[in-house]
């Protein structure tokens, strides 16, 4: 990954004890945020941490001596320093004077979605959500310069706090060919949505956090024009939008329906359910829990109906890991059984080793290959394992050694308590299977799953 931050175009704003400090530092590169308050020591705060950059305090005559140097707090309290991406927020008295400073690095990073390049071929809207400082802006600015440079889409950003293109009126080289279109205040960004398309002839259209239901309401709109969208808002996952009032038109909408008796026990369901009120606004949603591992929902439709049924629903899961992708499955919402990733687990699988047969099946090449197979069985008697195995055509055997198994099957709370096999696990790349119970139904659905 190429990184461009303008770093030094910052420093050079600020005092000198705090210039000095971070010239040198040896971990300037992962420099994330710059912490400047009255009355206390500077503070930078790094991906691994953060720390104390002298032993001196801020004064008034330090944080007038940056207020100089940027350009004017917009009402959302925000500024920025021309031709960068750097934004500076500000913490304000009773008496509306500065007296904190936040100092947000800027970075465009090409390369940074290198993991999802092949979702942009698709041409449909994609949603990414995230926690705030978890790189939903990075990620957008770098899809704009990808759609408008080696897509050659007409793209137009909608860019309210000026941090996708920066804060001045030429638009910082990291959107490519893509077109910024700036917002005067936050509560009109519907309406330069809406003006985007009407005047401007966009193929795609990119939004920066989606918060408000009207920016709900006018992204609805915009899709079903035939336009692609490309937008962010915050939160962990799926779960989060669906309980979301204000965004939950995002993905179609959600209202209480009242079956008949005859179509509930059909159903098999309680008489009040929620179901999806129309299409999603996005086809395709992005989950970013991590930096380098995020979970997608290629079907967003899908995925909301079967969160709502309470039934269980895949979502792939890719890693980037010194410049190798991963590709996996997890699942959500199992009933008995759950043959998921663990979350304290971090096994994945590379892309080449799935035989894709179904999103609902897929099936580990080390198993489909061969006949037999070798199963490191942590928590079952074997006694147990052979009756279950007793009615498979599949031949099989017991290892004591991890690097050998083909699979791991264990029970949810033994393996909570066994950091060493979870390690070894995705060291070699082999996939756990984990019971709730000790019970001779479960292995054998699982077997059967397998086989």
């Amino acid at each position: 990954m190429n990184k461009n931050d303008d770093i030094e175009k910052l420093l050079d704003n600020l005092p000198d004890f705090v210039r000095q400090t971070l010239n040198t530092h040896s971990n300037k590169e992962n420099l994330l945020e710059i912490i400047l308050d009255f009355g206390r020591r500077p503070e930078a705060r790094f991906t691994i941490g953060s720390e104390y950059l002298s032993r001196k305090v801020i004064s008034w005559q330090d944080l007038d001596f940056l207020l100089k140097r940027i350009s004017q707090f917009d009402n959302e309290n925000r500024a920025g320093i021309e031709r960068t991406l750097h934004r500076i927020s500000c913490i304000r008295n009773r008496q509306s004077l500065v007296n904190g400073l936040t100092c947000r690095i800027g970075r465009a990073i090409s390369g940074t979605i290198c993991i999802i390049r092949d979702l942009l071929e698709f041409n449909q809207s994609i949603l990414i959500l995230g926690q705030p400082g978890s790189g939903k802006t990075t990620i957008i600015r770098e899809i704009a310069r990808i759609l408008s440079n080696e897509m050659q889409k007409r793209v137009v950003i909608i860019d309210t706090s000026n941090e996708i293109a920066g804060d001045s009126d030429i638009s910082h080289p990291g959107i490519g060919r893509s077109r910024r279109l700036q917002v005067s205040a936050t509560d009109l960004q519907y309406e330069v949505m809406i003006e985007a398309v009407e005047n401007h002839m966009p193929e795609v259209i990119i939004i920066d956090e989606i918060g408000t239901e009207l920016e709900a309401l006018a992204a609805r709109t915009i899709s079903e024009k035939g336009i692609q969208l490309i937008g962010t808002t915050h939160g962990n996952n799926l779960k989060n939008l669906i309980k979301n009032p204000l965004l939950t038109n995002l993905i179609g909408g959600v209202q209480y329906v009242i079956l008949s008796d005859e179509e509930a026990k059909k159903r098999r369901t309680q008489k009040s359910i929620l179901e999806r009120k129309a299409l999603p606004t996005f086809q395709i949603a992005i989950e970013i829990n991590q930096r380098n591992q995020w979970i997608i929902h290629q079907d967003i439709e899908k995925s909301v109906d079967l969160i709502l049924r309470k039934k269980y629903h895949f979502a792939q899961t890719r890693e980037l890991d010194n410049k190798k992708m991963y590709i996996g499955y997890k699942r959500f919402k199992s009933d008995q059984l759950t043959i998921s990733r663990h979350s304290n687990l971090n096994w994945f699988l590379p892309y080449n080793t799935w035989k894709t047969l179904n999103c609902y099946n897929k099936i580990h090449l080390r198993l489909s290959g061969s006949k037999k197979f070798s199963i490191y069985n942590l928590s079952f008697s074997n006694n147990l394992m052979c009756e279950a195995f007793y009615n498979l055509e599949r031949d099989f055997t017991f290892t004591n050694f991890v690097k050998k198994a083909d699979v791991i099957i264990a029970l949810k709370k033994h393996l909570k308590r066994n950091a060493r096999l979870r390690k070894l696990s995705k060291q070699y790349y082999i996939q756990i299977y984990i019971l709730d119970h000790k019970s001779l139904y479960q292995i054998i659905k699982l077997l059967k799953l397998l086989t």
